[in-house]
């Protein structure tokens, strides 16, 4: 099975981001991924491609998904037959937002650690 070609606009730290990456981890999948605070070109391109500002957003094959979660991202995987389902556990939660903790220390500027 080809491995799709997928661009991920993700969030250097965020509950969203990090469940796209583990679903993409967990199916061994390579991607370009483009984050979107560190380099606010890439936000403008992720906007210009989905049509709206909310992230993650991910491109699979030149289809993007626009907003949405790692279990999303893995349910289009299975749905289009680019991957066979899989039980391979994951370290974080694969839909869920940053804790109400993580949002203030990042509003803060400080150090978050996040829990696996």
């Amino acid at each position: 099975m080809a491995k799709p070609e997928i661009t991920a606009y993700l969030k250097t730290q965020c509950g969203w981001s990090r469940g796209v990456r583990a679903v993409l981890a967990k199916y061994d999948l390579p991607y370009a991924e483009k984050d979107i605070i560190q380099n606010p070109a890439f936000r403008w391109e992720m906007e210009q491609k989905s049509g709206q500002p909310l992230s993650p957003c991910v491109e699979i094959n030149g289809v993007m998904l626009p907003d949405i979660s790692g279990d999303e991202v893995e349910a289009y995987l299975i749905k289009e037959g680019l991957t066979q389902p899989s039980d391979a556990p994951v370290a974080v939660p694969t839909n869920s937002a940053c804790s109400t903790a993580e949002h203030e220390a990042m509003q803060a500027g400080g150090q978050i650690k996040f829990h696996s």
